[in-house]
């Protein structure tokens, strides 16, 4: 079986066995590791590509620098792409950069999770969480990571 991915580099869409994503896949046309245990900024340029395009269920995490509680929680979200790829892909979406993008999400507070797969939402959440419990709110949706 295989699942389409999108490089975090070039945005190009690869096809991986899904039985081989820790095994350090490569982007075909690049090069770049497809799983760089960070996570990725969400811009409008990439956004088709890394949100609707991804096989893979996505994870957004909505966030301004002005934001105290924001701030707090991005250790704890690097944390979870470190610890959580290759069985998701985990976004960081600039709300100030790219308000096009959460005026249409309708983001009403920071910091905000939102969950898609096959490009759809199929959850979201406010609020800094530890990782254990960011795992287990995954895990809730049928994301086991």
């Amino acid at each position: 079986m295989t699942i389409n991915i999108s490089c975090p580099q070039c945005n190009v869409t690869n096809k991986l066995p899904k039985s081989r994503l820790a095994d350090k896949p490569k982007c075909g046309k690049c090069k770049a590791l497809i799983f760089n245990a960070k996570p990725l900024d969400l811009t409008a340029a990439n956004f088709s590509k890394q949100v609707t395009a991804n096989e893979l269920p996505v994870l957004v995490d909505c966030w301004a620098s002005w934001c105290g509680p924001c701030v707090q929680f991005a250790p704890i979200f690097a944390a979870a792409a470190a610890q959580f790829e290759p069985h998701i892909r985990l976004l960081k979406l600039d709300t100030e950069a790219e308000q096009g993008i959460a005026s249409n999400w309708g983001i009403r507070s920071i910091p905000t999770l939102i969950l898609f797969q096959a490009g759809k939402e199929v959850a979201r959440t406010s609020g800094v969480m530890p990782l254990g419990q960011l795992q287990q709110w995954l895990a809730q949706h049928q994301i086991q990571v």
